[in-house]
């Protein structure tokens, strides 16, 4: 199979969105209103972007792998990787086709880079996925490649996973991170948590529109530099959530980031970021 790209006028931006909770978009949830603000900001990226993507390159929190894996299936199925949510939501539909043309692309950019990528036939859409894209490209005509993180959890790593990414931004190519800028499970509700994910969340505005080099030896460094609300925010060994804005960070090369949305959902701030 071969794969030629083609380079665009404008290049795309790259963005780490939050996926909420489960499938929360989908479902009656207490407040009634908790997410709206959330899938409305979600629906806004498509009107956003200088022209509709060729395709998207999408870095779950819900896959890690031992090295940068890709689902491959030209029609992926459905993951339904969450539990205890009303049945209906585990009939949920997102047809959209896969890309396995561009996982080859993809794995030569990341061969490149010294990775060693690998290739799943058989995985579905993970909630990381399909929950999101189903709000903010609800008509699944968009080829998706699910990309998984590292199982090292690596900072740096990441970061070098997007840097390897950077060229199919000119390619026609929206390069998504899907995670929650605040996951820290016990947190979540707690009147407690709020002044601790408000300044956790300050910190990673501030650190995403820094100049490139600054911004990343300060996400590098996250769980240090932030200071104590970074592991209060995402507990040692569950930053997976988080991980999603290292790669798009890396992708976005010398591009400045900024925070484009945020909400305070569960008692926490929870915030979108966008790099061109």
């Amino acid at each position: 199979m071969t794969h030629t790209h083609t380079t665009t006028a404008s290049r795309m931006p790259t963005l780490f969105i939050p996926h909420g909770a489960g499938p929360c978009f989908f479902m009656d949830w207490n407040p009634a209103d908790a997410w709206d603000k959330t899938a409305a900001y979600l629906r806004s990226i498509a009107p956003s972007l200088p022209q509709r993507p060729r395709a998207i390159v999408l870095v779950t929190a819900h896959w890690l792998a031992p090295q940068p894996s890709m689902s491959t299936a030209e029609r992926p199925g459905m993951l339904f990787d969450y539990h205890g949510f009303p049945a209906h939501t585990y009939e949920l539909t997102y047809p959209a086709p896969g890309a396995p043309a561009l996982a080859e692309r993809v794995g030569g950019l990341l061969a490149g880079a010294g990775f060693a990528p690998a290739y799943d036939g058989e995985r579905g859409y993970d909630h990381g996925t399909f929950i999101p894209l189903k709000v903010a490209f609800p008509d699944a005509d968009i080829p998706v490649l699910q990309l998984s993180l590292l199982r090292s959890l690596d900072a740096a790593e990441h970061l070098r996973l997007g840097q390897a990414l950077e060229p199919l931004r000119s390619e026609g190519v929206l390069i998504i991170g899907s995670g929650m800028s605040y996951h820290n499970m016990r947190g979540y509700g707690d009147p407690r948590s709020t002044a601790i994910g408000a300044e956790f969340d300050r910190w990673l505005g501030e650190t995403v529109a820094l100049p490139a080099p600054e911004r990343n030896a300060r996400l590098a460094a996250w769980d240090t530099a932030a200071g104590p609300s970074a592991r209060l925010s995402h507990p040692p060994r569950a930053e997976e959530h988080l991980l999603p804005l290292h790669v798009v960070a890396g992708a976005a090369g010398d591009s400045r980031g900024a925070k484009v949305f945020t909400d305070r959902v569960m008692a926490v701030d929870i915030s979108a970021f966008r790099f061109e």
